[in-house]
């Protein structure tokens, strides 16, 4: 069986780490790296998209950093509680004409005993932004 610690039940510590871990995947914009994190039938909601699997998560992932270019993300823990966080996050991309946009939101996870995500519910809202406002710039 598959494990990806911390495992549930958080305590503030392990939240933290679960989150950090987070951001660190997606902003490698690896598909095949992020979907290992979720349950091989892991249920998503992402703005109007509803999905579930690996496989979907996958292609929907390709689908996403094909024309969200030069991604970058923030997560911050919003709270936690048993097997579940919520996170606000903002990232930073581009389209292929080069408008800038910062996109904000907030997710809802839930984990199995596993420690692998089988619940992501994501808000999300675009602003327009001028390449010179960027905050989320890669170290």
């Amino acid at each position: 069986m598959e494990s990806r610690p911390p495992l549930p039940p958080f305590t503030l510590d392990a939240a933290r780490a679960k989150v950090q871990a987070a951001e660190d995947a997606w902003n490698s914009r690896d598909p095949a790296r992020v979907a290992l994190a979720y349950t091989e039938d892991s249920e998503w909601r992402n703005r109007s998209e509803f999905f579930s699997g690996r496989d979907a998560i996958r292609a929907f992932l390709e689908r996403k950093w094909a024309s969200e270019l030069d991604y970058r993300l923030r997560k911050e823990l919003w709270c936690f509680m048993d097997n579940r966080i919520a996170v606000r996050f903002e990232y930073e991309w581009r389209d292929g004409a080069g408008q800038w946009f910062r996109s904000y939101g907030n997710e809802n996870w839930e984990f199995a005993e596993s420690g692998l995500m089988r619940k992501r519910f994501a808000s999300i809202n675009d602003l327009p932004i001028a390449e010179a406002q960027r905050k989320l710039r890669p170290a």
